[in-house]
């Protein structure tokens, strides 16, 4: 097009097409995307629209290829010496944001990418601006999120192992005719947990309250072979409801020799009540426990985890007994799968 560009004979248009078609970097091709268009008779504004970019953008890259010529859509980039973002700077980068800012000196706790670029100078001897460093984060795959709280064992690390390892040995060598479970008991909340969701510019989404609260309780026990889950209802979180799904497995399992719990150290597996009806089963169900504080030890916290993300996080449920029904349907659904699951498995 007369004016941005220079009028090409077809021999150059020809010769900027085929460099179009051997071009792999992404930004050089679309240069050259821009120059091919110009030089076909589109006007600045069908290029900017048929390209998915900005009007200025094209005029940027024909004043380019006006004033040098095909060099001048190359990235200028290639001048400004050695690579900032290699390997190495990226690898320690990912070290330092696995840690905490006051192991590195800082007062604050929660890293800011101005902090990022300071501590890394030293260490690689690199400076980057800001922006770069938000490119570098993008890079290893970094994210903001919420840190979750978690309170450490008290016991030693020996001694957390120790046990750790003998439950994983019973798992190992469980007999044919004995199950294995794992057992936690969930909060079910009205007023609704709220959580992280997707909002257009300008909205921020609400969450209806009822205000006054009504709880409900879970006791639930999920198999370690077949993941197929067990659980009771009731409206206390006390011994009876951890009694009621004892019960609930010897019935659901009632051609086990032995059933094996394995569970924290909430009061209420250690109750006097706890005890008389483990008594009175003569030794069908055996405790095992976990060491203190060691959530991620018991596999049914994950399956807690995805019933507040798909059931009671942000949820509209007007009364308890409607959010007990999507809480069921929701643990009927899981049970099915995992049993699906371990049917193909096994077939």
């Amino acid at each position: 097009m007369d004016g941005i560009i220079p009028k090409l004979r077809w021999i150059d248009k020809q010769r900027l097409v085929e460099r179009l078609r051997r071009c792999e970097e992404a930004g050089l091709r679309s240069r050259y995307l821009v120059i091919v268009n110009l030089a076909g008779g589109r006007s600045p504004t069908e290029t900017a629209k048929a390209l998915g970019m900005a009007k200025t953008t094209v005029y940027r890259v024909a004043k380019r290829f006006r004033e040098q010529g095909e060099v001048g859509l190359l990235d200028r980039r290639e001048d400004n010496g050695e690579r900032k973002l290699d390997e190495r700077y990226l690898a320690k980068l990912y070290a330092t944001v696995r840690r905490n800012p006051q192991e590195f000196g800082w007062r604050r706790p929660t890293w800011t990418r101005e902090m990022l670029v300071k501590t890394l100078r030293k260490p690689t001897g690199v400076t980057v601006h800001v922006t770069t460093m938000s490119r570098a984060l993008k890079m290893i795959r970094a994210r903001r999120g919420r840190p979750r709280p978690v309170v450490g064992c008290p016991w030693s690390k020996r001694a957390k192992n120790q046990r750790l390892s003998t439950i994983r040995r019973m798992l190992e060598a469980l007999p044919r005719r004995d199950v294995a479970v794992y057992v936690d008991e969930v909060d079910i909340h009205l007023n609704p947990k709220i959580g992280l969701d997707w909002m257009v510019r300008g909205q921020q989404k609400e969450v209806l309250t009822p205000g006054q609260n009504v709880k409900r309780y879970l006791a639930g026990a999920i198999n370690t072979v077949t993941g197929e889950l067990v659980w009771v209802e009731g409206m206390q979180k006390r011994s009876q409801l951890f009694v009621d799904l004892l019960g609930r497995l010897l019935r659901t399992y009632s051609h086990a020799k032995v059933i094996h719990v394995i569970l924290d150290n909430f009061r209420i597996h250690h109750s006097r009540i706890t005890q008389m009806a483990m008594e009175s089963w003569g030794g069908r169900i055996v405790l095992h426990f976990l060491p203190p504080y060691c959530p991620n030890e018991n596999r049914i916290e994950r399956l807690w985890e995805d019933l507040h993300a798909d059931v009671t996080r942000n949820h509209r449920c007007a009364s308890i007994e409607e959010l007990m029904k999507e809480v069921r349907a929701f643990l009927h659904r899981r049970t099915a799968h995992a049993r699906s699951v371990h049917q193909r498995r096994v077939a």
